[in-house]
């Protein structure tokens, strides 16, 4: 991994209550996009559910819409296919200024995964790359993987949005509705689904500690010496 220039970066953490609008949202995002680009606000994680919706990446396939009357469906400007958002997932949507960190997508993308790595670990959970597939995979075992968290991206004049989602307790059977990131052949699980009743409080706590282990200055700084 290329080595990550640091600098002190304001960082704002924002967790909202109940179901928020996709449009809202993404509008909200655009806003603190350019703002961020100016120089008028800090840098962004925000914490967050929808509504039980589908959204469409910039590479969904019309196919791979299974039942297009389930839920609402919205067009979005990130990377990847179709995937599912709803309630008892947490979204964790990342506004970043890379040109202060690192001019580098695939590093970036990299550290997402990284840190979902690092927060299924603190619920000792093993969480895993797949090479050609994004997002985050565990191995159920007897050649058995599902996926438990996606990653999609979108970036403007090096400003990152949208972000990551991570399966804590959503319904499962929603996924039915689409080809979940064009993967016909693997599943898609959850942390209560794996057995660990773990509450969304207790997930933003532990997203909170792997962020300083995986984005943190320390974990930058060895990051620049070449540690693994």
């Amino acid at each position: 991994m290329a080595a990550l220039t640091r600098y002190t970066l304001a960082m704002e953490w924002r967790i909202s209550d109940g179901l928020i609008d996709y449009e809202e949202a993404v509008q909200g995002m655009e806003a603190r996009v350019a703002a961020i680009r100016a120089g008028r606000a800090d840098e962004l994680v925000w914490l967050l559910q929808h509504p039980p919706l589908y959204t469409a990446g910039t590479s969904a396939k019309d196919t791979d819409l299974l039942q297009p009357d389930r839920l609402p469906v919205y067009r979005t400007g990130r990377g990847g296919q179709y995937t599912y958002h709803g309630p008892g997932q947490r979204i964790a949507y990342v506004l970043l200024d890379l040109q202060r960190r690192q001019m580098d997508i695939r590093q970036y993308v990299a550290l997402l995964e990284a840190w979902l790595i690092a927060t299924l670990g603190r619920f000792n959970l093993r969480g895993e790359r797949r090479d050609g597939r994004v997002g985050i995979w565990v191995d159920r075992g007897q050649g058995r993987e599902d996926k438990i968290a996606a990653v999609g991206v979108r970036i403007r004049r090096w400003v990152t949005y949208h972000g990551v989602a991570l399966n804590v307790e959503p319904d499962l059977s929603h996924y039915a509705g689409i080809v979940p990131c064009g993967i016909q052949e693997h599943g898609v699980t959850s942390l209560v689904d794996l057995g660990l009743p773990i509450d969304m409080a207790e997930v933003d706590v532990q997203l909170a500690d792997a962020w300083n282990e995986v984005f943190g200055e320390d974990a930058a700084g060895r990051q620049a010496k070449g540690d693994s």
